[in-house]
């Protein structure tokens, strides 16, 4: 007996705001919280608060560095978290094939 594709949706992604940071992230090195932000319409507080939660799950790695004396933050996606971003992409494509 198979399950649904949608068994394997990863609830980590299923927020909006996370979704679309870690499909920020995959596609780049590393990106500065300011650039995320805007990129992403946001606040400060939310983009903190989901980008920890994907950190916690071990998706996404949090950079934080200092120029001069101004704290700076930036973000990249982990090798977990691109694989668990690709296995949730799979999944998408499977329901929307009819899987």
């Amino acid at each position: 007996m198979s399950t649904h594709p949608r068994a394997e949706l990863n609830p980590d992604f299923a927020n909006p705001l996370r979704f679309s940071l870690m499909a920020l992230l995959v596609k780049v090195e590393r990106m500065p919280f300011k650039e995320a932000r805007a990129f992403l319409d946001t606040s400060d507080s939310q983009l903190s608060k989901h980008a920890s939660a994907l950190a916690d799950a071990g998706y996404v790695k949090i950079h934080k560095s200092f120029i001069g004396k101004t704290p700076v933050t930036a973000y990249s996606a982990t090798s977990a978290g691109v694989k668990a971003w690709e296995a949730h992409l799979d999944a998408l494509r499977s329901i929307v094939e009819g899987g």
